[in-house]
């Protein structure tokens, strides 16, 4: 429906993100602006066939691979700083409100996955740029570590807060689809790399989000997989159980993997992500 432009966006400390649009065609007028945070050792292109039914849908898309990660720069799974990830997102974020939503006056929707879902959750609860509605798509909510990883994080952390380790994840829980667990194993932007500064962003971050659940003041689609062996279901039950019911809509799809949207059949997460946006910014 739309052509994907990828383009370098320079960050404040003059690295370059990898950044993707995938607009709507000229002179449409787009219902809202969807900007996808990517997970854990992947990359923005692999949400092309999301960004494609959003298109479909009246939405502009634009995703970026986050720093370490994908055609982005920095050391694969490094950070300079604890919130590194943070202040990226409130950079791209920015620049998308100032050059698509605000022009068009449409709504900033902010949709994370994974570690991604963490990112979005987490600016979100610390309130560092507004933003209209938020989509989060099996968050790291909880990432189950064990109290000897744990330490192990934080003798790192305290040492060598850069020194790079495998993140362990068995990539055949990413979906029951076997196409898409072989694309994921075959792309040469995947990497399982993770340091010890963001395995504690990953692990502080979680518990911060769900601390403030109860007080969740913006719209928020969260759904997630049932069968997660990458994050604990915990992390999206605890926060869906606390969360107010007037700003929050929940959805565990049993059953189903980590990528809830690369399954063998994500017909029904595609009709509740719909199903709200209709809701959220009537067609």
């Amino acid at each position: 429906m739309s052509d994907t432009t990828q383009a370098p966006f320079t960050l404040r400390d003059g690295l370059n993100l990898a950044l993707y649009d995938w607009p709507l065609p000229m002179r449409w007028r787009p219902r809202g602006v969807v900007l996808i945070v990517h997970g854990l050792g992947e990359h923005a292109w692999r949400y092309d066939p999301v960004a494609d039914r959003l298109n479909e849908w009246g939405f502009c898309v634009r995703a970026y691979d986050q720093r370490g990660h994908g055609d982005s720069g920095g050391g694969r799974g490094a950070l300079p700083s604890d919130d590194a990830l943070l202040d990226d997102l409130a950079e791209v974020l920015d620049d998308t409100r100032r050059h698509i939503a605000e022009p068009w006056a449409c709504p900033l929707i902010l949709m994370g996955h994974s570690m991604g879902g963490l990112v979005a959750s987490s600016f979100v609860q610390r309130g560092l740029a507004p933003v209209d509605a938020l989509v989060l798509s099996s968050p790291a909510l909880d990432a189950g570590m064990g109290v000897v990883q744990q330490q192990l994080v934080s003798l790192l952390y305290r040492w060598a807060p850069n020194f790079a380790l495998s993140n362990g994840l068995d990539v055949r829980k990413i979906s029951h689809s076997t196409a898409v667990v072989d694309a994921y194993q075959r792309d040469r932007l995947v990497h399982d790399r993770i340091s010890a500064r963001l395995a504690r962003f990953i692990e502080q971050n979680g518990p911060r989000v769900l601390a403030a659940a109860p007080h969740w003041t913006v719209p928020t689609l969260l759904m997630y997989a049932g069968a997660d062996a990458l994050v604990r279901p915990a992390g999206s039950q605890a926060f869906a159980q606390q969360a107010p019911a007037t700003v929050l809509t929940s959805r565990c799809f049993e059953g189903l993997y980590h990528e809830i949207f690369n399954e063998e059949d994500p017909s029904e997460v595609f009709t509740t992500l719909r199903g709200w946006l209709n809701r959220l910014v009537p067609a």
